[in-house]
């Protein structure tokens, strides 16, 4: 694992994306392919499963260092990462052993089945084998915290030149649910047919937000516009009578939608359609809170079905009859799309309408009307686009409506992770019902370093009580708090959820008792809920 250490160090050690695509294709040079298989799935998110629990972890590092538990959490929370801790505070060692990367993964995976005395014994003497920075990346295996500054993209562009296969086709091979545990690294990489697996989807192509005036993207005739919908991204495949949902997280998803599985009978086989997934009833979409009682379950009922009905909003077709249309303009999939849509005959496929204007400034008005038809605002694509790989600018625009804000009074705050595992950085807010301030949120970003180590600062000389890493503070720093949307929620004490909350700007001009009230949220939650 020795190779797979020093590659981790020196990603870890430069900003530079050219020198990191340097660096990793150095090293899939020379691994072999077992390690250059592991490592794929490391770094794009396929680690295995975790083996043992991290409060075993804690207590045993913490009596081979012969510290108190209660010191080694406090260490814990300062340095903020569990993997490096444990590296830290143990005994540091001459590296003992030869084993390789892929060795290593498979130590971690046999320790699953045994007791705790069994799997302590073994992590007590692998600790024992490895130097400091060994047993860092060691940890990281284990706990299954992995985290290195490194893109997928990046790893993709690194692995294509190695392997000398081009880098969109490679994207389009490291999609689906392949693990390490049951492929092989030449039937991920060098099989001269990697499309014969059925459920693979193709890469989302992703756009970035709207820069400048939309006037300057020229004129508007290039133009197709539609509602950007508030709810999953995905795939829907239909290939060989079989279907498959896929998330635009690489996640398969075909459980959680059962609905679906009528289309098999409604659209033709070699069928691949993009699309917003979304909880619809009435003509019209649901808010997300309601999606979210899709998602978070392992099991659909029938209760369920019932109260969230889904239905996919297409924007795109990206395979039909077996075809991929990715290179074809976007007016051209969009007849295909509509065609399909237009003669299949279940209700839980939909097409996203164009919204018609001849001028930018009517196409300005119309987004305004975007949270009264439950969109985050609108898709701008340019008409003879083709369906590329990954986010890319120019041809596909996001134009989002301008976030909600409230003001809201910091109550509590947590120790933040990694680089800021010193400094309070993570808050919850509150806002007044009556004398009392009721939490509705929490935020993390949005504060300049500047900012968060003067918040630190107050946090430090203002403590009222603790809760283990989390300070109860005097309220008196007020902040304006933007989010996406609001709903109903019996979760939270205040009765409401909000979408995405992010601090806007510290309100140093605004004393505590001026912020926002229960009252002014649940006037939101009516307008815009």
């Amino acid at each position: 694992m020795k190779d797979f250490v020093q590659l981790f160090n020196q990603l870890d050690q430069t900003t530079k994306t050219s020198r990191k695509v340097a660096v990793l294709k150095s090293y899939f040079d020379t691994a072999n392919d077992e390690d250059k298989l592991w490592t794929i799935g490391i770094l794009s998110h396929r680690r295995p499963k975790r083996s043992v629990r991290t409060a075993l972890l804690r207590v045993w590092v913490a009596a081979e260092a012969n510290l108190p538990l209660w010191l080694f959490e406090e260490s814990y929370h300062i340095v903020g990462d569990l993997a490096e801790t444990i590296a830290l505070v143990h005994p540091n060692l001459e590296s003992k052993n030869d084993k390789s990367l892929s060795e290593w993964i498979q130590f971690i995976i046999d320790l699953k089945p045994l007791s705790d005395e069994e799997q302590k014994g073994k992590v007590l003497w692998v600790w024992n084998q490895l130097n400091e920075k060994e047993r860092f990346v060691f940890n990281k295996l284990l706990t299954g915290g992995w985290r290195v500054g490194l893109s997928q993209k990046l790893m993709t562009r690194a692995l294509a030149q190695h392997a000398e296969v081009e880098e969109n086709s490679l994207t389009h091979r490291l999609m689906g649910n392949w693990r390490a545990e049951t492929t092989t690294y030449n039937e991920l990489i060098e099989s001269s047919n990697p499309a014969d697996q059925l459920s693979k989807p193709y890469p989302f192509y992703l756009a970035y937000a709207l820069e400048g005036e939309v006037q300057e993207l020229g004129d508007v005739a290039d133009w197709q516009a539609e509602w950007k919908w508030d709810g999953i991204r995905g795939q829907i495949i239909i290939r060989n009578n079989e279907l498959f949902v896929w998330s635009r997280g690489e996640e398969l998803v075909t459980e959680k939608f059962p609905e679906f599985q009528e289309l098999l009978e409604a659209v033709p086989d070699g069928t691949v359609l993009d699309g917003e997934i979304i909880p619809f009833q009435d003509g019209k979409p649901l808010s997300f809170a309601t999606m979210q009682t899709r998602i978070s379950r392992k099991n659909v009922s029938k209760g369920i079905l019932k109260s969230a009905p889904i239905v996919m909003i297409a924007y795109d077709i990206l395979e039909f009859e077996g075809q991929d249309l990715r290179e074809t303009p976007m007016l051209e999939r969009r007849r295909i799309l509509e065609k399909l849509v237009q003669y299949q005959e279940s209700n839980k496929l939909l097409i996203s309408n164009i919204l018609w204007v001849n001028s930018w400034e009517k196409l300005i008005e119309v987004r305004t009307k975007s949270r009264e038809n439950n969109a985050e605002g609108l898709m701008l694509k340019r008409k003879d686009s083709t369906y590329k790989t990954g986010r890319k600018k120019g041809d596909w625009w996001k134009w989002k409506v301008d976030a909600l804000t409230i003001d809201a009074v910091m109550i509590y705050a947590m120790r933040g992770h990694g680089r800021r595992a010193n400094l309070y950085t993570d808050y919850t807010f509150a806002v007044w019902d009556d004398e009392k301030l009721v939490p509705f949120a929490k935020a993390y970003s949005g504060l300049t370093d500047k900012e968060i180590k003067r918040v630190d600062a107050f946090v430090k000389k203002n403590t009222v009580d603790k809760f283990g890493p989390v300070r109860s503070v005097t309220p008196e720093l007020v902040f304006e708090i933007a989010f996406e949307g609001i709903a109903k929620s019996s979760r939270y004490k205040s009765g409401v959820a909000l979408r995405f909350p992010r601090i806007h700007r510290w309100r140093e001009d605004k004393p505590a008792k001026e912020a926002n009230t229960l009252d002014d949220l649940m006037r939101m939650l009516d307008e815009f809920g």
